[in-house]
């Protein structure tokens, strides 16, 4: 039997993308419950970019909640990540954002990316980054990817580094 609707039209999609919303939604009333024990302002924000659910609390005051190098929003986003997993029983890949941070970081790292890449065509050498987290190589990654270079990680967390190959 077909589970195609009538239309010819995919029915994966639209269970797909239901699910990250209802991932979005139980991570948005997990991360409200954490902001009303810790009496903190907040709204949530929740989308779906790709292929995960994205949450962002925006509001004033929150960089306590991002902490030095984002340390704070990446334990943050493992709780909630453990929560989702709790309620749906399924991994999940959501992506938290606090303050705009991860917003202004991916910035910078496209930005860094985009030097790599230059500098990598200009000495015909290899450049090796920074250790970066894993949402932060992923950045790095895809900016390499899109120029049509080659990157790579290398190292154990959490000294793990991107290294930009030339063409």
């Amino acid at each position: 039997m077909s589970t195609q609707p009538e239309d010819g039209s995919e029915a994966e999609p639209e269970g797909r993308l239901s699910r990250l919303e209802e991932e979005g939604d139980i991570a948005a009333d997990y991360l409200e419950g954490l902001l009303d024990i810790a009496d903190l302002d907040g709204d949530i924000d929740m989308d779906v970019e790709g292929d995960r659910a994205s949450v962002s609390i925006v509001g004033e005051g929150l960089g306590h909640l991002v902490g030095a190098k984002g340390e704070v929003l990446e334990a943050l986003q493992e709780l909630t990540r453990l929560a989702v997993t709790r309620e749906t029983g399924e991994r999940t890949r959501m992506m938290l954002d606090i303050g705009g941070h991860r917003a202004a970081r991916k910035a910078e790292l496209m930005s860094l990316g985009a030097e790599a890449v230059s500098q990598a065509k200009e000495t015909q050498q290899g450049v090796r980054l920074s250790p970066m987290s894993p949402f932060e190589r992923k950045v790095v990654h895809d900016v390499v990817a899109a120029a049509g270079l080659r990157s790579e990680s290398e190292g154990e967390e959490p000294n793990r580094c991107v290294i930009v190959y030339p063409a």
